[in-house]
């Protein structure tokens, strides 16, 4: 079986993490409440460009990612490729990211309330790559 990709849509996807990202985390959003709760001064942040280059390379894995998940499952139980999409989307996000960083930050000793501001960011981002993919799937596939 030959899986196929939308690389413009996962270069949107993937953009669209330093969208959400930069509003997210934005003093006047949830910035100030992260800063205080994983103890980061923002007036002493220096040089962000190592962190959004990590950020670039990591969401364009996850957005491939979850292509090709997407396309596997259409390719299983064909259906509505957006909806496929979205429940893939949902159910990697719970499975792992959401898993992960709840036992992460439970062994780490994080407030509860940080652990869930970071799952929260990453479920609203996982949906929006989600949507992206889903409402523009590889040519030819639906």
């Amino acid at each position: 079986m030959m899986l196929e990709v939308n690389y413009w849509a996962v270069v949107l996807a993937t953009l669209s993490t330093l969208v959400i990202g930069s509003i997210w985390y934005t003093p006047k959003v949830f910035g100030r409440r992260w800063a205080e709760l994983a103890k980061v001064d923002l007036d002493n942040l220096g040089s962000a460009f190592g962190a959004i280059l990590t950020t670039v390379v990591v969401s364009f894995i996850t957005a491939w990612v979850l292509a090709i998940a997407t396309q596997t499952a259409w390719a299983a139980w064909g259906g509505g490729y957006l909806a496929l999409a979205l429940g893939v989307g949902i159910m990697l996000w719970a499975g792992f990211t959401a898993a992960r960083f709840i036992t992460h930050d439970a062994f780490e000793g994080r407030p509860p309330a940080l652990t869930l501001m970071n799952i929260s960011h990453e479920l609203v981002t996982v949906v929006v790559m989600a949507l992206i993919i889903g409402v523009w799937p590889p040519a030819g596939t639906v």
